[in-house]
């Protein structure tokens, strides 16, 4: 008996078992219903967006040539509050007139924002200060790299001509006068009072002057929200130009050896060169070394100007144009500038509290 084509199509299965049945063979969607499922998912897509955008959503930390800084460190607690008021003592300098602290502010990024220094004797210093925050993540001390250790590059300092001036013996003798010292230094040191440990106890105090959880940190750890469109251009234009070749890892430079001038003479054009000009060459005499420096990590920039060993660039924006001129051989636009500037601004950290 033959069925009518309506009886046929209401006797079929709800939707064919067969591969390649015709699409007239298959049940038929109410599109009323089909747009509002459309929209729903839509409206879930575009949210979940938003969110990842502006919400803080994690996603999976980035593989960067940048890497974040540890937020632990490890020190032990006696020998860094020793090394913390040592720290502030004039006692270390020759005259009792700077400590540390007079050169390397703690409330003003670590350095003093002035382009040279001034020693026990009221002298200036031939270099800018380098800040002593996340010191302990470069590979050498000072911008020569003459030291290789936070304590060789504390012992420099107590007997630098213009610095501090002093020697070993006078320092152990008057730190070692003071009875809450010796009570302090005799806990944590089986030696007690020593050139050894007062150089110790300085060291570990500057190992925890590190500063994590920068935004761009944050970044790099997986919130996307932690920097803007802006900030982001500037940090991929940073990779793009090249800058990236010197500033990475943990401190965003640090790490190695340059010279200042790979693409022009820095030095004929600013003029008025002098022997701390030098760099390295002053600890290798080596003529390939001449002009060289340790490039300096970029972590809390913004808070650091003056800017290079000679203090002569007053601004980020300024230091960005002389690096592109002197190091990557390009004329840094405005847009370059304000974009890449931006980047540097979101390496700034937590500075430590301490109780």
């Amino acid at each position: 008996m033959k069925r009518s084509r309506k009886e046929a199509h209401e006797a079929s299965p709800a939707w064919p078992a067969a591969e390649g049945g015709r699409l007239s063979d298959r049940p038929r969607i109410e599109r009323p219903r089909a747009a509002a499922a459309l929209r729903t998912i839509c409206l879930a897509l575009a949210a979940a967006v938003a969110a990842a955008l502006a919400g803080g959503a994690k996603g999976q930390p980035l593989d960067e040539p940048i890497k974040p800084i540890p937020t632990v460190t490890r020190e032990d607690p006696s020998r860094v509050a020793i090394g913390r008021r040592l720290f502030t003592d004039v006692r270390l300098s020759a005259n009792d007139q700077v400590s540390c602290a007079s050169c390397h502010d703690l409330g003003r990024g670590g350095s003093n924002g002035k382009p040279f220094s001034v020693g026990f004797r009221g002298n200036a210093t031939t270099v800018n200060v380098p800040t002593l925050f996340n010191a302990s993540f470069n590979f050498r001390q000072f911008w020569n790299g003459r030291a290789e250790t936070l304590e060789a590059q504390i012992d420099e300092v107590v007997h630098n001509s213009t610095e501090m001036g002093s020697d070993w013996s006078d320092v152990v003798r008057k730190v070692g006068a003071d009875p809450a010292y010796r009570a302090a230094f005799a806990a944590a040191y089986p030696e007690g009072v020593s050139r050894t440990s007062i150089a110790g106890a300085l060291a570990a105090f500057e190992r925890t002057l590190v500063t994590p959880n920068s935004r761009f940190d944050r970044y790099l750890r997986g919130d996307a929200s932690a920097i803007d469109a802006t900030e982001r251009s500037g940090y991929e234009k940073f990779k793009r130009y090249g800058c990236i070749a010197c500033h990475q890892g943990v401190n965003v430079g640090g790490n190695m050896f340059q010279k200042f001038g790979v693409m022009g003479d820095y030095f004929a054009a600013r003029g008025h060169a002098g022997e701390a000009d030098l760099g390295r060459y002053l600890v290798t005499h080596d003529e390939r070394d001449r002009h060289v420096f340790k490039v300096p990590g970029l972590r809390n920039v913004e808070l650091t100007a003056p800017y290079f060993h000679d203090g002569s660039a007053a601004t980020l924006e300024a230091a960005v144009a002389i690096m592109f001129r002197y190091q990557l051989g390009r004329i840094a636009t405005p847009g370059d500038t304000q974009a890449i500037v931006a980047f540097l601004k979101t390496l700034t950290g937590e500075r430590p509290s301490w109780p």
